[in-house]
């Protein structure tokens, strides 16, 4: 089933989820262009657009490279070696993903000043998204057979030889799309490069919405970062390549004997402690500190259960449809060559790089003038969470397909059956799994989301990213307390899940 044309039954509905990511495109050409294609480039060739282009790309840069460093060295820990505690710590380094950036980030600041800037933003950052490199590689490795390994060592190479030089290379794609996630994640962070006065597109772009009523200058900007975007994906494609990574010889393939530490035990188990020390331990103090603060005031506890309940409620729709609309473009991604391929797959990955106001503007702009009725309303929110998230769950439906045998879809269709019911019999029952994770992973991004949630959620909704955002902004870390450890708190359980899961 590799290579040729996809058929309608997945094109049509890729081709649908590429148009409601590359929408907020449709808005930034109208508003960047609205005074002239002279203004727009006198906008994007100022030097403080050069500079704000070498500072984003700095910071996402100095953040893919931990993250690569952190998720990698964790994920081999957790699967392939004898560390004592394993199971926990596998859940552990997955509860990051619970910590919004824009509390890591407040945590960090709050204790040592002197971070901000820079050094604050790539710890606070490195610290909240690491995970989404540990999470693909450590399936990755649980799926690669171990035969390969062992016929390296019988070849003569020595164990760092044969890590380089073979379970690397199967690694690639996971790292590699995991790193993707990041660089995009850190290109339209906002809440963090905020609190820590470092100026990025993010926060240039939303100053420029603030100061003016002329939407031309940040629709500009905003275009530029989409360039940026575009020009990653094409590079992650690039370092994907072509290679086949899942297994089709005979047999099964034997799950991998742990390796023994020896003596080094204690230096692993330093390494895992101080990482999740870092991203988990240290902003709950922090939190710990406000909630013992703000004993004496009153809580409103209606008031947070609404809020959470409607948080809850936004997420899973957002989920929910971001899965649906991912599982056509990551199986095209993954199976079918082409440029239509590459172009649905870049499009899904639009709206991800840009600032959440941007988007949330673009649907504002699209609501009012073609379909009112869902302005200000839950289904104009939840399209905001597709558009933003959409490559989460692109990727994890990639790679699931990825791992499955090709071989097995040729079959079936060999037999006599149409595309669909491959899909629904074959594609899909094996690539549940990773499909699943990327579900699960989606909706703790969406509880965590702000500035799209912030302008498009109905009138008098509030979830627990706004609450906590509004007290914070006005320096009541106390009252913000309560709403910062409840999204914590349901943010934590799909991360225990996806850190708890192992084949």
């Amino acid at each position: 089933m590799t290579g040729g044309r996809a058929p309608w039954v997945l094109l049509g509905p890729a081709c649908l989820a590429g148009a409601l990511a590359l929408l907020p495109l449709g808005y930034l050409a109208v508003r960047a262009l609205e005074r002239g294609p002279g203004f727009a480039w006198s906008v994007v060739t100022t030097e403080g657009t050069a500079q704000l282009m070498g500072r984003s790309l700095a910071l996402a840069a100095a953040v893919v490279l931990a993250c690569l460093i952190l998720g990698i060295s964790l994920a081999w820990l957790t699967v392939r070696t004898a560390l004592p505690g394993v199971r926990a710590w596998a859940v552990a380094a997955t509860l990051p993903l619970a910590v919004p950036s824009y509390v890591a980030a407040f945590a960090w600041l709050s204790a040592v000043p002197g971070l901000a800037g820079f050094t604050g933003s790539a710890v606070a950052l490195t610290l909240v998204s690491y995970p989404y490199v540990y999470l693909p590689v450590a399936a990755a490795l649980r799926g690669l057979d171990p035969a390969h390994e062992e016929a390296a060592r019988s070849l003569g190479l020595g164990p760092v030889a044969t890590f380089v030089r073979v379970v690397l290379p199967h690694l690639r794609p996971a790292a590699a799309g995991g790193g993707l996630l990041v660089a995009l994640y850190v290109l339209s962070d906002f809440g963090a490069v905020s609190l820590m006065r470092y100026d990025t597109f993010t926060r240039g772009i939303y100053v420029s919405y603030q100061a003016s009523f002329d939407r031309t200058p940040a629709a500009a900007l905003s275009v530029v970062l989409v360039l940026m975007t575009v020009g990653l994906v094409a590079l992650e494609t690039r370092t994907r390549g072509r290679h086949r990574h899942a297994r089709t010889g005979s047999g099964t393939a034997r799950p991998p004997v742990p390796v023994p530490l020896g003596r080094l035990t204690a230096p692993a188990l330093a390494w895992c402690g101080a990482v999740v020390s870092a991203a988990v331990v240290f902003p709950l103090a922090t939190l710990a500190y406000w909630l013992v603060t703000g004993q004496r005031s009153t809580w409103d506890l209606p008031r947070l259960a609404e809020t959470a309940g409607a948080t809850l409620g936004a997420a899973a729709a957002g989920a929910l449809l971001t899965t649906v609309l991912a599982l056509p473009v990551g199986v095209v991604a993954a199976r079918y060559r082409g440029r239509a391929a590459e172009l649905l797959e870049q499009a899904a990955y639009a709206g991800h790089a840009l600032p959440g106001i941007t988007v949330a503007l673009a649907l504002v702009f699209f609501a009012v003038r073609y379909v009112h009725p869902i302005y200000q309303e839950l289904p104009l929110l939840v399209c905001a969470y597709a558009v933003l998230f959409l490559p989460i769950a692109v990727t994890a439906t990639r790679a699931a397909v990825l791992q499955s045998p090709p071989v097995l879809e040729d079959v079936a269709r060999s037999l006599g059956h149409r595309p669909l019911r491959v899909l629904r019999t074959i594609t899909v029952p094996l690539a549940a799994p990773g499909v699943a994770a990327g579900a699960a992973l989606t909706f703790v991004v969406c509880m965590k989301e702000l500035p799209a949630t912030l302008l498009l959620r109905p009138t008098g909704m509030d979830t627990l990213a706004t609450r906590l955002w509004t007290e914070t902004g006005v320096g009541a870390y106390a009252d913000a307390a309560p709403y910062a450890a409840v999204l914590i708190l349901l943010a934590a359980v799909p991360s225990y899940l996806l850190g708890r899961h192992r084949t």
